[in-house]
């Protein structure tokens, strides 16, 4: 049997979720958006309750088209309100149709996100090695960096916790624990 982070124990989404994605380098300009878009649906709320409505955001918000979210108008903020398959937080909402607008912005001037924000961290991934739980930082230097940069560009829901999350989520980091079989399984591939 495989040995995983404890923190992904509780429930098969985190297991799924922390055996296929969490941690591993990812290039994908629609990854980082969608990315974007749950990690500021979490904030103050559980991971869990985002992943399990992974699949209504991926409906809601145009399968993470990040151009066909920037053209999302009152209307359509209005329409997402009712919908229960996401979470029905206004600011959130209206966060993720800003943000859509930003990415692009950084899209044209950086030729991509990816490049944009992999430069954070000089292009290559920062392995940790926690041993605990509490080892395991909420923010570091690179995301409160990040999350200056993006305010100024004018993204919202952008603070340094939700981009540290989007870091680990996006394999900028490694934080898998000392042990675990996924730290092993990405520094193979």
């Amino acid at each position: 049997m495989n040995q995983r982070c404890s923190w992904c124990l509780a429930t098969p989404e985190y297991i799924a979720y922390h055996d296929t994605e969490w941690g591993v380098p990812n290039h994908d300009d629609t990854k980082h958006f969608e990315f974007l878009i749950l990690e500021s649906a979490q904030a103050g709320l559980s991971w869990l309750t985002v992943l399990k409505k992974r699949d209504g955001y991926r409906a809601a918000f145009a399968n993470f088209d990040a151009k066909k979210v920037a053209q999302f108008t009152d209307t359509t903020l209005e329409q997402l309100m009712s919908n229960p398959n996401i979470i029905r937080n206004r600011q959130k909402i209206s966060a993720a149709i800003n943000n859509a607008q930003k990415f692009l912005e950084v899209q044209r001037e950086f030729g991509s996100f990816d490049s944009y924000i992999w430069s954070f961290v000089e292009g290559k991934q920062l392995v940790h090695f926690p041993q605990t739980l509490q080892e395991i930082p909420a923010t570091s230097p690179e995301s409160d960096a990040l999350s200056k940069d993006l305010k100024s560009r004018g993204f919202k829901f952008v603070g340094s916790t939700i981009m540290y999350a989007h870091m680990q989520a996006m394999g900028l980091y490694d934080d898998h624990m000392v042990g675990c079989f996924r730290k092993t399984a990405i520094h193979q591939q």
